[in-house]
């Protein structure tokens, strides 16, 4: 029987590139939120700029917490991975 993983040449990738990647998308989509809000910002009234507001401190509370649990750290895990030799 043939190991499935002998001729792999792709190393695994961590789960942080992926979190990193649906941050970026969060943070992309702030921008395009925001956006309007910027262009007509003499238009805005108060009620617009609170909502703008409350919508960036709940966006950095979520970061701060993403932060806070680790999510953005990265660490080398795949030295700790148990690779046996291949036989024959």
């Amino acid at each position: 029987m043939v190991n499935p993983i002998y001729g792999q040449v792709r190393a695994p990738f961590a789960i942080q590139y992926y979190l990193v990647g649906i941050l970026f998308l969060i943070f992309d989509l702030e921008i395009a939120v925001l956006y309007p809000l910027a262009v007509t910002l003499y238009q805005v009234t108060a009620y617009g700029f609170w909502i703008a507001t409350t919508f960036l401190v709940l966006l950095t509370i979520g970061f701060v917490y993403e932060y806070g649990k680790g999510a953005l750290k990265f660490t080398d895990h795949r030295s700790s991975i148990n690779r046996t030799p291949i036989e024959a």
